[in-house]
């Protein structure tokens, strides 16, 4: 009784842990779970430019904390998080081309058709920005196949 037991505690933990790994590969997050390095998601939409957000205003979105420079930008995502929210998990956007799922940093971002992409870097963004349909097109395909695989697979020398 005890064995059976155990082996149905230790098949629910390897479940929970390979699904809690799965869904955290999806969203580009620090160890303390925060998205985008605490930068507020809104503010890129509300004021064209990269905004440091507070820990006084967060939220809670597939598992990542965002942070906000004002309550009202906070309210703002949580009526459409979708919408607010970085393309492709917050990973480097020309990085998911490339079939990779790669860090950002902040201030390398770019909205088009009302969506926000984030890239790894400033030189990156530039290679981004040389076709950007054609990037977010093949984006959305890869990203498809690489979302919820661990960043380790998805970036392993082949």
């Amino acid at each position: 009784m005890k064995l059976s037991n155990t082996l149905k505690l230790a098949t629910a933990a390897g479940a929970l842990l390979i699904s809690s790994m799965s869904f955290a590969s999806a969203i580009n997050i620090a160890d303390n779970d925060l998205a985008i390095h605490g930068y507020d998601p809104v503010a890129y939409f509300t004021q064209s430019k990269a905004v440091e957000g507070s820990a006084k205003y967060t939220a809670t979105y597939e598992g990542a904390i965002y942070r906000f420079a004002s309550e009202k930008n906070r309210d703002l995502f949580k009526s459409d998080a979708d919408h607010y929210a970085p393309q492709f998990g917050g990973y480097c956007a020309m990085g998911v081309v490339l079939n990779k799922k790669l860090d950002v940093d902040p201030q390398a971002f770019h909205i088009a058709d009302n969506k926000l992409y984030l890239n790894l870097n400033k030189d990156v963004q530039k290679k981004w920005l040389t076709d950007v349909n054609g990037h977010v097109k093949t984006g959305v395909r890869i990203w498809n196949g690489i979302e919820d695989l661990p960043v380790e697979v998805v970036n392993a020398d082949d």
